[in-house]
């Protein structure tokens, strides 16, 4: 395993039916193919030393023999080999014949799993030939050597675990690998021999997709090729590989040449997945299983394949109309709620002309929508100080009469000045005071009119805001419910940018221009040309760094160093690993430092995996020493 990853692979080698010393050969090569790769584990089909479609030729003593000997000759010609084989043929065990898969590494077979579900419907007719392993001896004697026996065998090398199914199996009501996962597997195969029939690929796929999510388990399937006989069926070699529900690679469905499909798992990351699920615990107690041991191979570094996304908490874009919709409907379905429980005759938000109240601004908008009021029951606030710049007052102010809502303009200027005369502070020092003095006002001047109004102050800090603590404690960190708490810097931008896509007219090209405008709290006087000075991702370092760093440190629990490397994978055409490493550094120092803000945060909607809310998903003491890079 390297940093948490192993390479798996299935394959689908060319075949000829009840031509053993063919087949085996076939699978030598791939096996040899996978050493190669560097694969620690590869899954060959069902049956296919024999071929799957032997009919009652699994009666014949020859080709029992034949299969036997092409074990050997499979032994002995990978003798040299680390990588780990699942290979499937028929064994012969207490007068009873078993469809199995035979595990073997270094030249040694280790355990043999017989299949528990034997198909006798429709076209498989399975049970004129084998036995179901649901009760067999624990011992078998194949090539030479006595092994383990049995459907509650699994491998591990130490460092992962796996358990092996085979075809039907993964088609009942409750799938051996279900037990497996709950007993430790992380990595489950399945050798297969499912026929093609129109329509069945799709549901092929999304049982493996949905059993490895449900498992937490990386799933890796190998089914027979069009080498198998085709006298009243057809196969395609369809070889899958899922981890956690997410489809990593697939195979060439009809493809005549053979094929070795590798994928790099997780390991880690679905092990950090089953800490967080109490099922896995409570499953994870002795039953007859037994673990046999096998060499760890290939565990130094190796070329990452897989792609690692730099920004998780993003849709596709196949996804992203039903994606954003969900998003916006939770948001304002919180704030309806709250509005509605509240008996508030308005909502009030201040509206910067910045990313995040203008999300909250939408927002508002929708729940209005919802509850069938009047927009005009919206009080949008926009308080001009010391650092606030033409665009983005213009913004502000443009954005609030093309959504139709109640416009305030209250200057914090002469508010802060007073205050600053009241604690003596020179206003030409530009320091800390000097900036949460203001975001204090504006959050003073939105209570104070919602308290005129019967209103409701909506909060319009992000989720990464949260993350780093970049916002004023009891200033913009406080608010009446807070729509944004859950939604990450990242997202908000793809969202708003959604939204602006599906305005269009005037509120769509200002949402445009929100999204081209620099994010900062202005805060700190305009540069000589008017311009936001104050650039927040110049200060605390790149929004899209550091919510993959939120998300692979709260998500999964990964290390420093875990993540580290992730984010070299993910960005490593936009930043050099100096680069990232400082504001992981950064990231870290301040997520720990900045825990008591959000250990009072105001109440707010839980629309993604990652949360920070001290009242569901992250309870941390605000004291906890900082991990270091």
């Amino acid at each position: 395993m390297y940093n948490g990853f192993v390479r798996i692979a299935a394959a689908v080698p060319q075949l000829r039916v009840a031509d053993c010393a063919f087949n085996v050969e076939q699978i030598i090569s791939l096996a040899k193919q996978a050493e190669d790769e560097r694969v620690q584990v590869v899954c060959f089909p069902e049956l296919c030393i024999t071929g799957y479609t032997c009919g009652d030729l699994f009666h014949q003593q020859k080709l029992l023999e034949e299969a036997e000997k092409a074990l050997s000759r499979l032994s002995f010609a990978t003798f040299m080999l680390t990588t780990a084989l699942i290979v499937g043929m028929p064994v012969r065990a207490g007068g009873r014949l078993y469809n199995a898969a035979v595990v073997l590494q270094g030249g040694h077979v280790l355990g043999v799993v017989p299949k528990t579900h034997i198909p006798n419907h429709h076209e498989f007719y399975e049970g004129r030939w084998f036995a179901s392993g649901a009760s067999v001896p624990d011992v078998v004697t194949v090539d030479g050597h006595t092994v383990p026996f049995g459907t509650r065998l699994l491998f591990t090398d130490g460092a992962f675990t796996f358990g092996i199914e085979l075809c039907e199996d993964l088609w009942s009501a409750i799938p051996p690998s279900s037990q497996h996962a709950l007993h430790g597997a992380e990595v489950l195969f399945n050798l297969s021999a499912s026929n093609e029939l129109v329509g069945k690929q799709a549901y092929r796929r999304q049982l493996v997709e949905q059993q490895s999510a449900r498992c937490r388990a990386a799933y890796v399937y190998a089914s027979a090729g069009v080498g198998e006989s085709t006298t009243d069926l057809v196969f395609a070699g369809n070889a899958l590989i899922a981890e956690n529900g997410t489809l990593l690679q697939q195979s060439v469905r009809f493809c005549r040449e053979p094929q070795l499909v590798v994928a790099d798992v997780d390991v880690e990351r679905l092990q950090s997945e089953r800490l967080h699920n109490p099922g896995f615990a409570q499953g994870c107690f002795p039953d007859g299983y037994q673990t046999v041991a096998i060499e760890e191979a290939h565990y130094k570094a190796f070329d990452l394949r897989r792609t690692i996304g730099k920004h998780p908490f993003i849709p596709s874009d196949a996804k992203r109309d039903e994606h954003c919709a969900d998003l916006l409907a939770i948001q304002a379905t919180g704030l309806a709620k709250r509005w509605q429980h509240a008996r508030a005759q308005t909502v009030v938000v201040g509206v910067s002309g910045g990313l995040d109240s203008t999300l909250a601004l939408l927002v508002c908008a929708r729940a209005a929508d919802l509850l069938g009021y009047d927009r005009r029951r919206i009080t949008g606030i926009t308080m001009p100080g010391f650092g606030t710049t033409g665009r983005t007052y213009d913004n502000a102010l443009g954005l609030m009469r093309s959504l139709g809502i109640t416009v305030r303009e209250i200057s914090i200027k002469d508010a802060c000045l007073q205050h600053f005369k009241d604690i003596a502070h020179d206003p030409e020092v530009h320091d800390v005071t000097y900036e949460n003095a203001q975001a204090r006002e504006r959050t003073q001047v939105l209570m104070d009119v919602a308290n005129q109004e019967n209103g409701l102050v909506v909060g319009t800090g992000d989720l990464s805001e949260l993350a780093l603590g970049w916002a004023t404690y009891n200033g913009d960190h406080m608010s009446m419910y807070g729509v944004n708490s859950g939604v990450p810097k990242t997202l908000v931008r793809y969202l708003v940018d959604w939204i602006a896509d599906q305005e269009g007219g005037d509120t769509g090209r200002i949402l445009k221009d929100v999204l081209d405008t620099p994010v900062s709290p202005e805060l700190l006087p305009a540069d000589a040309e008017g311009n936001i000075a104050q650039k927040t991702e110049d200060l605390v370092g790149p929004y899209e760094l550091h919510d993959f760093f939120l998300y692979y440190l709260v998500r999964h629990g990964f290390t420093p160093e875990k993540i580290l490397f992730l984010a070299q994978e993910a960005f490593k055409d936009d930043y050099s690993t100096d680069e990232i490493r400082k504001w992981l550094a950064t990231f870290l120092r301040r997520f720990f430092a900045q825990q008591f803000k959000r250990s009072c945060m105001p109440d707010g909607p839980k629309v993604g995996s990652v949360s920070l809310s001290p009242r569901g998903d992250w309870r941390m003491p605000s004291d906890a020493v900082a991990f270091v890079l």
